[in-house]
């Protein structure tokens, strides 16, 4: 059973793909909060603007089988468009994507990415795995194509991850109106980004473009 709260056609608006067409499947849940307000100030992620709970959402759903989401995502691609590139995303997707699953989007000749917060094994087979992390433990998934680092992030500062097996390094700056009430800072998130990246050049800024341009 897959739980969807929503997929959707747009454009990728972050990172190394920015731009690209993509199909997005968001699951339901994550590990890291309840996706519930009254749980946000003491949820190991706090800053997530993001509604994950229920299937209620753009083409959400409840699934039996793979093969019955992937029709369900097919639905969603141009009809007769080649390139079909799919990116699942949360809440935390790792909860829910097996291989069974990939095996079944690859028979449909889709390119899976993910975006995860690495705190979690992953099934063989993702062909782009970004990883954000979100909290001090230890990454399960410790390499990949991209680590999109939110900051700042007082207890993850970026140098922390430098060593690790990624082939991009991003930092995005922290959507601070997502913070609980008394902790969104009068700092400018985005000033501090760039300022860190021209100091530390393997960083790259990574900006929320979808965000600017008003689309999903």
């Amino acid at each position: 059973m897959y739980s969807i709260k929503e997929a959707f056609y747009s454009l990728q608006g972050e990172g190394a793909h920015a731009g690209r067409p993509a199909l997005f499947c968001r699951f339901t849940g994550c590990n890291l909060w309840s996706g519930k307000e009254r749980h946000r100030a003491t949820a190991q992620c706090q800053f997530c603007d993001t509604d994950f709970i229920g299937t209620d959402g753009q083409n959400g759903g409840k699934f039996d089988t793979p093969e019955a989401l992937v029709q369900h995502l097919e639905t969603l691609w141009p009809i007769g468009a080649g390139h079909k590139y799919l990116i699942f995303t949360g809440g935390e997707p790792a909860l829910q994507i097996d291989t069974d699953l990939i095996q079944a989007l690859k028979a449909a000749e889709y390119t899976i990415a993910i975006e995860t917060n690495g705190t979690l094994p992953l099934p063989d087979g993702i062909d782009w795995i970004c990883v954000s992390p979100k909290t001090e433990a230890p990454l399960v998934v410790n390499r990949g194509s991209e680590l999109k680092l939110i900051y700042p992030q007082s207890h993850l500062p970026p140098e922390r991850f430098v060593g690790l097996d990624f082939e991009h390094f991003y930092l995005q700056p922290m959507d601070q109106a997502a913070l609980p009430e008394g902790q969104q800072r009068i700092n400018d998130a985005q000033q501090q980004t760039i300022e860190y990246c021209l100091q530390n050049p393997q960083w790259r800024l990574s900006l929320q473009t979808h965000k600017m341009l008003g689309i999903d």
